[in-house]
């Protein structure tokens, strides 16, 4: 499989997508679009050693991991959205989506919104 070439991403997060597997820089590129998208005033940076979406404190993280990509939108949201996270693993403010599933990116762009709302000084 040849992969196919991804937009550049604003750094730190696009050093850390690069960093990555090759075969998982597409889904990580997927998973910060959606973000992105859902945050676009939000400032991108690294914080814990992993991508992080800030806006007067931390939003929402993303990471990859070798067996899926952990989002990290913190305890409340993961009580918010629990009925519709029943599919994968989670604990306190994290959910793992398998990389042998597909993304939910409508999801994770309402996770992110959320946090933003609820997440606010």
């Amino acid at each position: 499989m040849t992969p196919t070439a991804l937009p550049p991403i604003t750094d730190p997060i696009g050093d850390y997508i690069a960093a990555q597997s090759v075969d998982m820089q597409p889904r990580l590129y997927e998973v910060y679009q959606a973000i992105a998208s859902a945050l676009p005033d939000a400032t991108e940076k690294m914080a814990y050693g992993i991508p992080t979406f800030w806006q007067g404190r931390n939003l929402i993280h993303f990471a990859a991991f070798t067996r899926h990509i952990g989002i990290y939108p913190g305890s409340k949201a993961i009580e918010a959205f629990n009925d519709r996270l029943t599919e994968y693993k989670t604990s306190k403010g994290t959910i793992q989506i398998p990389n042998d599933k597909p993304l939910p990116l409508g999801l994770i762009k309402e996770l992110a919104q959320w946090s933003k709302e609820h997440n606010a000084r």
